[in-house]
């Protein structure tokens, strides 16, 4: 196992984005120590050289860790999971864990209508949107038939024990929760309950910039 020696996350500037929290949780959830800089997309702060030469694709978050850069929040909690001791972020069953990297790709690349209608600032600052479209609808129904699938019934992880694909499954619910759209009692209820995470409030209660 690597030791902590250096390790520097880049986020977003408003602290909005569903990726570089994903991983903030999990470095949190094996109570490493690092430090955080954050990247004004509005501003396009991510396309500098300097940043880029760092982070290769130009994107947040990036993870340095004494020396080695790696993007994308899934490859990024992979890492630190193989690198790091501490609270499993992955289910140890081969099965299980590959569904848990099923659902983290699934949601990184699919239910585009939802991410749409209800970005993040609906889970982070509060907005709240329109009705959803028909589109977006179709989405939102095709969200709850693939949780039932995965949740046992008044489950409030998607295994035995929480891993990280419950907090990136619980954001995408949230945009609908807390926007107040209709949600099915139980998978909110789930939503809600990974919500009161510790790792996860750290992230929800940090000091964002206005919108």
């Amino acid at each position: 196992m690597s030791s902590a020696n250096s390790l520097l996350l880049y986020v977003d500037a408003q602290f909005a984005s569903p990726y570089a929290m994903s991983v903030f949780v999990a470095l949190h959830e094996k109570h490493l120590t690092f430090d955080m800089r954050t990247v004004d997309l509005g501003r396009h702060a991510n396309n500098e050289p300097d940043y880029a030469a760092t982070s290769v694709t130009q994107r947040v978050p990036t993870l340095v860790h004494d020396g080695f850069a790696v993007s994308e929040s899934s490859a990024i909690t992979e890492y630190i999971d193989d690198a790091f001791e501490g609270t499993p972020l992955y289910p140890v069953d081969r099965k299980q864990r590959a569904r848990a990297r099923q659902i983290q790709a699934w949601l990184r690349s699919d239910l585009m209508p939802i991410r749409s209608e209800r970005p993040t600032e609906v889970v982070f600052y509060g907005a709240q949107g329109g009705a959803l479209s028909a589109v977006a609808r179709k989405s939102a129904d095709k969200l709850f038939a693939a949780c039932d699938a995965w949740l046992a019934p008044g489950a409030q992880s998607l295994f035995d024990e929480w891993c990280i694909a419950d907090v990136d499954l619980a954001l995408m619910l949230n945009r609908l929760v807390l926007n107040g759209d209709d949600v099915p009692k139980h998978l909110a209820d789930y939503a809600r309950h990974q919500w009161q995470r510790p790792s996860v409030q750290r992230w929800v209660q940090l000091q964002r910039p206005p919108l």
